[in-house]
This record gives C-alpha cells, sequence and structure tokens, in this order.
C-alpha cells in the first residue's frame, strides 16, 4: 500500500472514517496494522513475524514510491510499541534532514534518550527517503548503528538500495517491495469508492490503474481528485485531472500506422502534440497501448515495441522535438508496409 504516518484514528477498517476534518484519502485510508498492507505477501509475512517475535533487526526496505515501504514500517512500530510508539519512534524524511547534523544531533540524541517501552522492545529511528542522504551523514549513521544497537533499531526506506553505503547494507535486512498489480489497486480502489459511495465506472477503474502504474498512492490521489473535479469517476475525467494522453487517441494513431495510412496518423499525433503533452509522455503512452493490442500478432507488437523504445532513448538524452515523433510515426507505418513497395 501506500507510504507514509497515520494514527489508529484514521486506519483503514473497510468503512468509511468519520472525521472532525476531511483528510486525503490517501491518509485517512492508510493501514495501521499489517493485515491490512496490500501486495508483497512474502515481505509483509516477515514482517508479521518480526511483530510476533518482537525482535526487530535494522532494516532496509527499497522499491518504487507509493506502494507501502514507509506504511510497513509504521504499522510495525505501532505493532511492536502499542501505547509507547509517540515516546519510541522517532521519523525523518531524510530528502529533507539529510546533513551530517541531523545524525550527530537529532538521531544520537534520540538514541541516548531513555523511554519506557514494553519489555523486549527497542527504539525505532525511520528514515525515509535515505538514499538522498550524504556519504558523510551515512558514515555518521554507520557509526551510530553501532554503538546504539542495544536500544535503538533503524528503519531505512529508499527506492534504490544501491544508494546506502555497503557498510550500512552489510548491517540491515533488505527487504524489497515490487510494485503493486492491477489487481491489488482494483481491489482496494473498489473499498474507498464503497466507502466514499463514488460513481465509478468501468473504464474509469481502467485508467486510474493505467495512470498509476503500481503505485497506491498515485491511484488514490487521482481517484480522489477526480471526484473533487467531475463527481463521475470515467476514463476521461481520469485522464483530464491525471493530464496523460488519452489512450484512445494514441491507439487510433496506432492503427492510423498499422494501415500504412501515414497522414492520418500524423494528423493524429499533431492533435495530441497540440495540446500540449511532452514527447516522453506521448511515447509512455503509446508503450503501454501497444503492449496490450492484443489483437495485433507477437511479431508486430515487438517490432513496434523496439522502435517505441528506440525513440524513447533519444528523447531521453534530451532531442524532445516533434521532429522524433514524427520519425517514430513514419518507422511504425513503414514497417507494415509492403516491402516490394521500396523497391527502387
Amino acid at each position: 500500500m501506500q507510504g507514509a504516518g497515520s494514527s489508529a484514528s484514521t486506519g483503514y477498517t473497510g468503512q468509511k472514517v468519520a472525521t472532525t476534518y476531511e483528510l486525503p484519502w490517501v491518509e485517512k485510508y492508510r493501514p495501521v496494522v499489517l493485515d491490512d498492507i496490500v501486495g508483497n505477501e512474502d515481505t509483509i509475512a516477515r514482517l508479521k513475524v518480526i511483530a510476533r517475535d518482537g525482535n526487530m533487526p535494522h532494516m532496509i526496505i527499497s522499491g518504487m514510491p507509493g506502494i507501502g515501504k514507509t506504511t510497513s514500517v509504521l504499522c510495525l512500530a505501532h505493532q511492536l510499541l502499542g501505547s509507547a510508539y509517540r515516546e519510541g519512534v522517532l521519523e525523518l524524511n531524510a530528502s529533507d534532514e539529510r546533513g551530517i547534523d541531523v545524525v550527530r544531533n537529532k538521531i544520537k540524541g534520540f538514541a541516548q534518550k531513555k523511554v519506557n517501552l514494553p519489555p523486549g522492545r527497542h527504539k525505532i529511528v525511520i528514515l525515509d527517503e535515505a538514499d538522498s542522504m550524504t556519504a558523510g551523514a551515512q558514515q555518521a549513521l554507520r557509526r551510530t548503528m553501532e554503538i546504539y544497537s542495544n536500544t535503538t533499531r533503524f528503519a531505512l526506506a529508499c527506492n534504490q538500495s544501491n544508494k546506502i553505503i555497503e557498510p550500512i547494507q552489510s548491517r540491515c535486512a533488505i527487504l524489497r517491495y515490487s510494485r503493486l498489480n492491477e489487481q491489488q489497486i482494483q481491489k482496494r480502489l473498489s473499498e474507498i469508492c464503497k466507502a466514499e459511495s463514488v460513481s465509478i465506472t468501468d473504464d474509469g477503474m481502467a485508467a486510474l490503474i493505467m495512470t498509476a502504474e503500481g503505485d497506491m498512492r498515485q491511484a488514490i490521489n487521482n481517484l480522489q481528485s477526480t471526484v473533487a473535479g467531475f463527481d463521475l469517476v470515467n476514463s476521461e475525467n481520469v485522464f483530464k485531472v491525471a493530464d496523460q494522453p488519452s489512450p484512445v487517441a494514441v491507439l487510433d494513431m496506432i492503427r492510423h500506422c498499422m494501415h500504412g495510412d501515414i497522414d492520418k496518423a500524423l494528423e493524429r499525433l499533431k492533435g495530441i502534440w497540440g495540446l500540449g503533452f511532452s514527447p516522453v509522455d506521448i511515447i509512455t503512452t503509446m508503450f503501454r497501448v501497444v503492449k496490450t493490442m492484443n489483437e495485433v500478432p507477437e511479431y508486430s507488437r515487438l517490432e513496434m515495441l523496439r522502435e517505441i523504445g528506440s525513440a524513447h532513448m533519444i528523447v531521453l538524452e534530451g532531442v524532445q522535438t516533434y521532429l522524433q515523433l514524427s520519425a517514430l510515426i513514419a518507422r511504425l507505418a513503414k514497417a507494415h508496409l509492403k516491402p516490394e513497395l521500396f523497391v527502387i
């Protein structure tokens, strides 16, 4: 599930939560126990064993944004410490506070502090975005982890574990989270829609899943934004909120390429370009659309994906022009024409 902190009063229970003020849904429906977390079942099962036994090791949790890294650690801390959570947990976002002074002052001071905890439990330091910490801060953190390991355990959440220095990696259990699949995201969005009495269509649900790309936080934010802006959650409204090219328009463009009608394909491209989308947005949507075109033979799909991938590399190197996209359309159209047409 999505990342960041919460309290038991706003925990997800499968029912609409009554609050005195309106929370963002990403906070309102954030899990507070490990059983409520969606996806990464094997990793969550390991955390449940730790919560049951109470012996938490230092750990690094890595994975893409919005898939439940920070939430998992917070749920684990709640279950380990119970009512002592407020005193026994220090949560820092290392992307904001990432210098060596933070380690020397805040973290070290917390590690030295005496706190009344349940028997056999340790204080917990949660460092979000730990891969943003400077090398000096990480070196200082390594020493702090060594000295205070008897009383304090560290949980580092990061997008890329290879940016954590090896001495820290060797002191930690590394848990890797994968993106959430479509069924997992759909299940949680359906529960939220039911709790909030949201009007949603099947194509609206598919659009939310597509724009989220395995990121639960993004899916829930897009759902709430669409409800706030349009009331009805359908594909057209979701793509307006997410500010992404419509897959329907992109699919129409690709089908013209497959029929060898480059003039109409370029006309569709010009229309999408005129809406202000960047080449990266357009190419990324083309990639997703081609992947799901099951009516196209696999060989043809692979050829189209190869051309789209090559254009994506060129665009990412900085050549973000309409000419590059036009050349991509021309190559896709040429691939579906008879070879003898090109014989001089």
